[in-house]
Formats: structure tokens, C-alpha cells, sequence
């Protein structure tokens, strides 16, 4: 189990090392308390629906991001609001592993003139890999960060079935029955090709309609979600040898990860004539990349921070400097600060989770402390961090209220103390 740090030690430790009275420090304390206090709901059978900030709805992805931070907590009630995170988040998965978001109860709110198979407790159905990883990957690490099992019950079981059995339908997406159509909307809403998505070839990747922004994939093989995937797979085959004594599940996610990351170096792994060997951000098996990177995790930037490749692998090298250079179309340099952002938010703006996470793959101490320094000079005056900001006026931003970037904003400042949770549990360091 990792070593774990009350509120008050956090907060002196955070002072000690930038100063009481520090931006740093204040939008540390800010962050921190703003999403365990003002982002959840307990509800009647024990588990906890948590909103991402400004939008009523729970996300699998956000609500696992939010709350890794508190898995080093030495706070009863905090764990018992993961485990409860954790309960919640495989409900929803039994209900439709295909679905993204999820709305408290059966309302009907949220995106129900979509086409594809809604249901009243669906606020939206866009496929997305990474919305299954999350879940996965809170599971895992609450189990090392407290030893306990009791999140390995008959729901997590019937929603690993249904996640592995989606995960490898979607190795060949001909197979599978899903699809999403939204009308009078932007194209980066909607999937082309009747809801179908853009032509793919087989390749041993898991098919995404959908990137960690929400937004659209150009090509089918979203490559930093099938490395998550991979990693994720990893921990479900721990778990299966080591908690439940199911050697079928174990060999079913050990070939399943095998295939995937046999996939990637195969079809993502592309010369590219400036920076050499990269990963591509999207393949279609069919010869076509995407080279770029999202601003949304996981993104070919967090590869480390996943677990998937190590922070001085020379592939990834190659990659990060792609990506952090003006060959990444999003990728931003203005007056006021330089970044990843999206084809999701307005052009040159940077978002405050691409800092965090170029902070926490980063190997040197310096520029998590520059990265840190920035993230907390373009908060816009509000003590809290944002989706996407104007690199050259930082007071434009986008999401007033974003727990997930507060969350990575804390998650950095662990890093930089050496509490972080990677660190702890040697997660880090790649395959």
C-alpha cells in the first residue's frame, strides 16, 4: 500500500515548498477541497454520483480522473467517496458499456434525439475507449492504495465481461451493431458513414468512435486509448490471478493486450520526416495517420503517465517532440503562454490538463516548477483551473467550473512534492 498524507500535512508541505501566501499554494488548497466537497452526491445505495464541474452529468472518464488524487488521502471519508465513485461507475458500465456519460437517475436529461440506443438514463452514447479505461484504472489503483477487494464484486465482474466483449468486438468494427448520429450540429459531433465512422482495416487495435474530448475520431484506431487500454488490460490480469483466482479472465485480457499493443507497434508507429519514429495519434489500418495530439487524456503526451511507455523511451521522445512543436496543429505559443490544445475549444487555447501532463511526464524538476508556475498565472483571476485559455489573454477561458483540470492541477503539485501517485506505486516507468 502507498504511503498516505492527511489534508493538513498536504497543505504544509505544499506551503513549505512555494510559500503560504503563494498563487501556487492558494489555487493547491482551492482545487483540492473545491472537487471532494462541491462535485458529489451520495446516493441511497451507497455509491456516489460526482459531475465533471459546469455540466449535470457524470462522465466515467472524469469522475475516475478527479478522484485519483485522494487515493494518497489518509481520510476515511475521501476512500469511501472513491469506493463509492467506483460503484457507481460500474452500474452505469452494466447498463451501456457504450455510453460515455450518464445522467443521476433515469431523468431523460441530456441527449436523448441522438441516434444510436438511448435510454432516459443515458445523458449521452458516444464510444469512447478511454470512458472503459478510467473505470479500470480506479479500480486498480484504489485496491493498491488501501488493500482492499471489496470493488471486485459480482458488478465489477459482469462489467469486465461486458467491457472485454466490447473491446474486442470493436478489433473489427464490421461486427458491431453500434453507431451514433447527431443532427444540426458541428461534424466533429456525429460520426460519418450513416453513424459508422470512417472506413477501417483490421490491425489487432480496438476501434473508438470518439476521443477523449468528446470529440469525433478522424481514423477509427485512436492510438493513445488503445495504449491505455493495454496498460488497463494489464491491471485486470493482475487482478484476475491475484484477487479472484480466474485464470480464464486472466489469459482472456493478457491475449486482448497482447493484440492491442502488437496493433499499435505494427500500425502506429510511423517514420515521420522531421522527427522520426513517432506514434501516430490515429491510424485507419488502411495507411492513413493522424500526427497530433489532443489536449484530453490519455493523448500521446501522457503515455508515461499512463504507464505505457517510459518518459525516456526514444519513440516517445520523438513523439513528445512533435507534439510539443508547431507541427502539432494544436499546438499553441502566444505572449502569455505556449501548450496542447483542441480542436475542441476555440484556436490558441491552451489547455490546463495538457500543462499538467507535460509537467508529470516531464524528467526534469525545473519544468514541473515552470509548468506549475504557469498553470497558476493563467487562471484567469479565478483561483481554479480551466478547460482551454487564450494563450495571449489568459482571462478568456473556456469552463469556469472544470474538477478534472483542478484535479491535475493537485496531481502536479504531488509530483513536484514526491508524493505523487505514480511515484508511489512505481507506475510510471513504462512497460
Amino acid at each position: 500500500m502507498i504511503r498516505k498524507f492527511s489534508q493538513d500535512e498536504l497543505f504544509a508541505m505544499a506551503e513549505s515548498e512555494f510559500g503560504s501566501e503563494s498563487p501556487i499554494c492558494r489555487i493547491f488548497k482551492n482545487c483540492y477541497s473545491n472537487t471532494l466537497e462541491q462535485t458529489i452526491g451520495v446516493l441511497p445505495d451507497g455509491s456516489v454520483f460526482a459531475v465533471t464541474g459546469d455540466i449535470p452529468a457524470m462522465w466515467l472518464r472524469d469522475s475516475a480522473a478527479q478522484f485519483r488524487p485522494y487515493l494518497i488521502v489518509d481520510d476515511e471519508k475521501a476512500l469511501q467517496i472513491v469506493r463509492g465513485i467506483i460503484k457507481r461507475q460500474f452500474y452505469y458500465i452494466n447498463h451501456d458499456p457504450y455510453a460515455n456519460a450518464f445522467n443521476r437517475e433515469p431523468n431523460g436529461r441530456g441527449h436523448q434525439n441522438d441516434l444510436t440506443e438511448m435510454t432516459p438514463l443515458i445523458w449521452e452514447r458516444k464510444y469512447e475507449v478511454d470512458s472503459l479505461c478510467y473505470p479500470l484504472q480506479l479500480a486498480y489503483l484504489y485496491w493498491k492504495a488501501t488493500g482492499r477487494t471489496d470493488c471486485f464484486d459480482e458488478s465489477f465482474a459482469s462489467a469486465v465481461s461486458k467491457i472485454l466483449e466490447v473491446w474486442e468486438t470493436e478489433q473489427n468494427h464490421e461486427r458491431s451493431s453500434y453507431s451514433f448520429q447527431r443532427f444540426d450540429c458541428v461534424p466533429s459531433d456525429t460520426l460519418p458513414n450513416e453513424g459508422r465512422g470512417t472506413p477501417v482495416g483490421y490491425t489487432g487495435m480496438t476501434w473508438s468512435g470518439f476521443r477523449p474530448s468528446d470529440d469525433a475520431c478522424q481514423y477509427g484506431y485512436l492510438v493513445p486509448s488503445n495504449m491505455f487500454a493495454v496498460v488497463v488490460l494489464g491491471y485486470l490480469e493482475e487482478i484476475a490471478v491475484n484477487v479472484l483466482n480466474d485464470a480464464e479472465l486472466a489469459n482472456r485480457a493478457r491475449e486482448l493486450a497482447r493484440e492491442i499493443d502488437e496493433g499499435i507497434r505494427k500500425y502506429a508507429v510511423v517514420d515521420h520526416p522531421q522527427h522520426g519514429t513517432v506514434y501516430a495519434y490515429e491510424t485507419d489500418g488502411l495507411g492513413n495517420y493522424n500526427f497530433m495530439d489532443d489536449a484530453n487524456v490519455p493523448s500521446l503526451l501522457s503515455a508515461p503517465y499512463l504507464g505505457y511507455a517510459a518518459a525516456d523511451d526514444e519513440v516517445y521522445l520523438n513523439t513528445r517532440r512533435l507534439i510539443l512543436s508547431e507541427t502539432n496543429p494544436y499546438y499553441y505559443k502566444g505572449t502569455q503562454a505556449q501548450g496542447i490544445g483542441s480542436p475542441h475549444t476555440p484556436p490558441r487555447y491552451v489547455w490546463h490538463i495538457a500543462l499538467a501532463i507535460q509537467g508529470l511526464t516531464s524528467t526534469e524538476r525545473s519544468e514541473k516548477r515552470a509548468l506549475l508556475e504557469l498553470m497558476a498565472r493563467t487562471d484567469g483571476g479565478t483561483g481554479f483551473m480551466h478547460e482551454g485559455f487564450d494563450v495571449d489573454d489568459p482571462a478568456k477561458y473556456t469552463r469556469g467550473w472544470f474538477s478534472w483540470a483542478n484535479s491535475m492541477f493537485c496531481e502536479l503539485v504531488f509530483d513536484y512534492l514526491g508524493i505523487g501517485l505514480n511515484q508511489q506505486l512505481n507506475n510510471g516507468k513504462g512497460r
